[in-house]
Formats: C-alpha cells, structure tokens, sequence
C-alpha cells in the first residue's frame, strides 16, 4: 500500500502488515491455516515470520484471529487486544455453536480456532499499544472492537470491521454478524470525526487519498 503497509488477501478477510523500526507487525491474522500464505507474503516483501514481534487484533472473530495462535508459537511476537474480547480470545469463553450438521460444516468451511494468551489487554480508549499506533476502541460490531491509527503517510487507518469497503464507498459492517448495530453506526460516526488519509479494512479494498471524507459520506448518507 503505502510506506511500509501492505495488504495480504486471505480468502474473503485481509491481513496487514507494517514494517516498522522495531520489527514487522501483523493487525489480525486470517482464518485458521493461513499461516503459510503469510508466511509467502512476508517472502515477497523480504521479510519473514521470524521478523514478526507484535500482532495487534482487531476482534475475536474467527476470521480475524483464526491463525493467531499458531502465529504466536511460531513467531513469539507479542499479541495485543481489547480486555473485551480477551475471553473469547484465551478460551475462557467460546462463541455459541450451531448444533448438527451445520456445526460441522462451519468448521470444515472456516477451521477450527485455537484459543491463545494475550500478552498485552487494551483497556484505555486512544492508548498507544505501540509507538505511532493509536488504539480506537469502536465497539458495536464486537464490546471489545479496536481499530488503530498508524501516525505515516498522513494517517492510515486500520479499520478492521467497524466498517467495510464496497467498490470504494465505506459502509459499516454487516448486521447479521453485528452485535450492537447501533454502537456500530456510532463508533463509525467516530472514525468520521478523526483525520487519515488512507484505510484498510478487514473486508475490501483499501481507500486512499482523504479516505476520511468516504467515512463522512457513509455516515452523512
């Protein structure tokens, strides 16, 4: 993308990457088993899996956190969420199951989610996690929803699913999978008001130049 992000298409979700000072770090991971296809896109940028030393996740979906575990074993990197979601991160809590035959085919389709410690909890909302990150506690699609704010390139904003990007335009993440809609139409709202000139986001492609602008159309629409 720019200046040291990049953007890994795993699927239907999107992994990124930042080359920092101080090592390469990861916001979310992908689904489960996606460990190699990272792996291949830190070749292409001449990196690896052993330069990875922090991974900030956005929420505890599956698709976001699927391959953290094994990500974490393999890299020791230091793993970083919001103390909302830790529990359905650590395993203290699992998501509810579907029974039957259709419990088996989401996990034949997705993988199944190990849980893993969090090493660092986010429980101050603009906390700076790391240096030239801003962590944006934007509850409503998950309690314990971050998006981050990487102070380069006149801001670039990891979104994660607060919102989503849809042939270019942002909208907010989908209802279904929504905890709170109305917390999320709030903490979009909140994006809006900030100031960045590029976004990524967990679904769709990126938004660049004044990106903040397609937010203020989402929620002025």
């Amino acid at each position: 993308m720019v200046d040291g992000v990049f953007e890994l298409r795993s699927v239907y979700v999107n992994v990124h990457v930042v080359v920092t000072d101080d090592g390469v770090v990861l916001v979310d991971t992908g689904l489960p088993g996606r460990t190699p296809l990272i792996e291949r896109g830190l070749r292409k940028i001449q990196r690896s899996l052993g330069e990875v030393t922090t991974i900030l996740v956005t929420h505890h979906h599956a698709d976001h956190v699927g391959g953290l575990a094994d990500l974490r074993k393999r890299t020791g990197a230091r793993v970083i969420a919001h103390a909302a979601d830790a529990v359905w991160i650590t395993g203290h809590n699992r998501p509810a199951q579907p029974s039957g035959r259709l419990a088996k085919l989401a996990e034949r389709l997705i993988g199944k989610v190990e849980p893993t410690k969090i090493d660092q909890l986010i429980t101050v909302d603009g906390s700076e996690p790391l240096p030239g990150f801003t962590a944006l506690h934007t509850p409503g699609h998950t309690r314990g929803h971050v998006s981050y704010l990487l102070d380069r390139s006149g801001g670039i904003l990891f979104a994660g699913d607060a919102a989503a990007s849809r042939r270019g335009q942002v909208t907010g993440p989908p209802a279904p999978v929504t905890a709170d809609p109305a917390r999320a139409g709030q903490s979009l709202a909140r994006l809006a008001e900030l100031e960045f000139d590029h976004a990524v986001f967990g679904h769709g492609r990126a938004v660049s130049g004044r990106a903040v602008e397609a937010f203020r159309k989402a929620v002025s629409g």
